[in-house]
């Protein structure tokens, strides 16, 4: 797959591939996916993870391997995962924004404000473009984007009470996203996220971090390479956020 441009740097990827070779099935000698995010607490955190996990058998039977490393604590760390439901093995994290500082990963909107109200600017399109489109795709619907909930699926937003996935297919129909589908799993998060925020939060300077994605082969060169720049764009086709994988899912 042909990359975009020359970030990451030769001294950038060997950092990250240092990093990662610590960690057990991360070495050279098969491909690795490794995806950094901000605060665990980040929105995007969650959505891309959960976007992830459904396809975590597949990718691991093409023999690809997955770390997700975000800026967070042991606490954290078991909330994030007990909440997106993902084996604790997937998930490392960092206490602070080094590691994406050496990446050259974005530090998103750096006003002379507090990171809460730089954040808020960022909410509403602020030095983060597409944000405001991402948000009203998840009420509207998509229909390049599969759906989120299957029919017997338990929605629980925190909010409301309890209802089956197959309230979507009365509104909209099935097999593709459809209308208040992606904003009722953000709502499900914000709930959690803001119910437990002392514990995501785990330092708030880092409230605006941006993630990355990247995928190396056996042989430490790298195949796909994205870095995010805005609130709600975790992936180059968020219709599709894990696009970039499927040329090796076949």
């Amino acid at each position: 797959m042909k990359l975009s441009n020359s970030w990451p740097s030769e001294e950038q990827l060997n950092i990250l591939i240092n990093k990662t070779a610590s960690t057990t099935d991360m070495k050279s000698g098969c491909k690795r996916l490794v995806i950094l995010t901000g605060l665990l607490g980040d929105f995007d955190s969650f959505e891309y993870v959960q976007s992830i996990i459904k396809h975590i058998e597949l990718i691991h039977s093409f023999n690809i391997r997955l770390i997700i490393i975000g800026i967070g604590d042991s606490k954290s760390r078991q909330k994030f995962c007990s909440f997106v439901n993902i084996p604790s093995e997937y998930i490392q994290v960092e206490d602070n924004s080094y590691l994406h500082n050496s990446l050259g990963l974005c530090k998103g909107l750096d006003l002379n404000f507090s990171p809460f109200v730089n954040l808020l600017f960022m909410c509403v399109g602020v030095h983060s473009p597409g944000t405001i489109r991402e948000v009203l795709r998840g009420y509207i619907g998509d229909s390049e984007s599969k759906h989120i909930f299957d029919s017997n699926d338990d929605v629980y937003t925190g909010i409301f009470p309890t209802f089956k996935g197959s309230l979507f297919e009365r509104a909209g129909g099935k097999g593709f996203l459809r209308p208040f589908e992606m904003a009722t799993l953000r709502l499900g998060n914000m709930v959690e996220v803001l119910t437990n925020w002392n514990i995501y939060m785990t330092n708030k300077m880092y409230l605006t971090q941006r993630g990355g994605t990247f995928l190396i082969d056996a042989n430490d060169k790298l195949l796909y390479s994205y870095r995010s720049t805005s609130l709600l764009g975790y992936s180059l086709k968020m219709s599709n956020p894990i696009w970039y994988l499927e040329p090796y899912l076949k």
